[in-house]
């Protein structure tokens, strides 16, 4: 079933440039949904490294699994990506899905089955039929091309409401580099070392171990400061491949200055599409920053700040528009991280609600639940412990979301 739009859904999007070194095709398998693509592949010119990070749930799909034992390899040479399904909690049947999807890939490719990356979202426990691919995937392999990034972005789709890609494009040494990111996610977000679902290419040659370092790096201050439902997915897969087509000698230590300049990008790609998840959280209608200072460490500020974002209670009030500072006083008092009551700040937007452990003597209701009526929020937690800070980035509760998970298997 559609679901409407989200009202924060962006205006436009943005038109990605072709990266040499990266084909792709859509296609229709039919593993759930009708009458749409569910299916994406990519094929890499030989030479092209990888890096990524997953989710650490201890229910991990077939398919993180896979990428887990082949991303140490570093090299990749195919990507496909089945939305519909997660095959996930499906024994030893989901381990020959992708053995089976992973070897259909590598014939259809020319290259070893380790060298393809395989990621799948959706139903939990409904095994997936890799004789769906037999073929499919074949086909696919012989209209590669460099089209719009649209239809990859589409392909990877579940619950979304509109398709998410970013991209930047800078200059290293006189020479162009690009980099293009998809990404899909709405509900069960909480990431845990990845998102939903992430793919990143560059043809910024770069060493695998380099990749690696600076993906994990910036998913910290990205899709790891996010959360939509506190709830963190089977099969959350970021991947980043490096084609190296752009005329520069390989980034091979975090030492090369040039690796700062590159990861800066990166760091910006994985942010705007981190918040382009948020954004489409399921039954959202307000994006939500919470932002926590004064702790006594920044990992500190950050589960107080995950804490405020995560509670039903501070989110339902903000889809009512309620200004019920209240409740980001429980949220902290229940994070079990320092805090002081007597000391405790809170400001909603500019202005300040809540000071030195009780309501500010200048606080003004009319103009609190106006501020509260915007769809992009800022809530402010000064602790006055220390000089730790982070800031968890989320979207308000609403009916929305159980009408869209009350049926969502069925």
């Amino acid at each position: 079933m559609a679901h409407p739009v989200s009202p924060l859904a962006p205006t436009s999007y943005p038109d990605l440039p072709t990266i040499a070194g990266v084909r792709f095709a859509t296609a229709e398998a039919g593993i759930k949904y009708k009458n749409r693509t569910d299916v994406l592949l990519m094929a890499f010119d030989a030479g092209t490294t990888v890096a990524g990070v997953v989710t650490r749930s201890k229910c991990s799909s077939a398919a993180v699994d896979w990428c887990k034992a082949n991303l140490p390899g570093g090299v990749a040479r195919g990507l496909v990506v089945n939305s519909g399904n997660a095959n996930a909690f499906t024994g030893i049947k989901g381990q020959r899905s992708v053995e089976l999807t992973a070897d259909f890939a590598a014939k259809a490719l020319g290259c070893a089955p380790s060298e393809i990356f395989l990621a799948s979202t959706g139903v939990i426990g409904e095994p997936l039929d890799a004789g769906k691919f037999d073929g499919v995937l074949d086909t696919m392999a012989t209209r590669l091309g460099a089209g719009s990034w649209m239809e990859p972005a589409k392909a990877i789709m579940t619950t979304d409401t509109f398709p998410k890609l970013n991209g930047a494009t800078l200059e290293i040494d006189g020479v162009e580099v690009k980099i293009n990111g998809i990404a899909k996610g709405s509900g069960m977000i909480a990431p845990d070392m990845a998102t939903m679902l992430s793919f990143v290419v560059t043809d910024m040659p770069v060493a695998a171990p380099v990749l690696q370092a600076l993906l994990a790096r910036h998913v910290q201050t990205s899709f790891n400061a996010i959360t939509v439902d506190s709830d963190t997915s089977t099969s959350d897969t970021l991947l980043v491949f490096a084609t190296g087509a752009a005329a520069l000698e390989p980034i091979t230590s975090l030492d090369d200055p040039r690796a700062e300049v590159f990861g800066e990008a990166l760091r910006d790609v994985l942010f705007d599409l981190a918040i382009q998840v948020v954004r489409d959280g399921e039954g959202a209608t307000k994006q939500v920053s919470v932002h926590v200072e004064g702790a006594t460490s920044d990992a500190s500020a950050f589960r107080i700040a995950k804490a405020i974002a995560d509670s039903p209670l501070v989110k339902t009030a903000i889809a009512g528009e309620d200004a019920n500072w209240g409740r980001v006083v429980m949220a902290v008092g229940k994070a079990g991280e320092p805090a002081d009551r007597d000391r405790l700040s809170i400001r909603f937007g500019d202005l300040l609600v809540a000071k030195d452990g009780e309501r500010a003597g200048n606080y003004d209701e009319a103009a609190t639940s106006a501020y509260m009526k915007g769809q992009e929020l800022e809530l402010t937690v000064s602790l006055g412990l220390g000089d730790g800070r982070a800031t968890v980035y989320t979207c308000d509760l609403t009916h929305g979301y159980i009408t869209i998970n009350g049926d969502y298997r069925s």
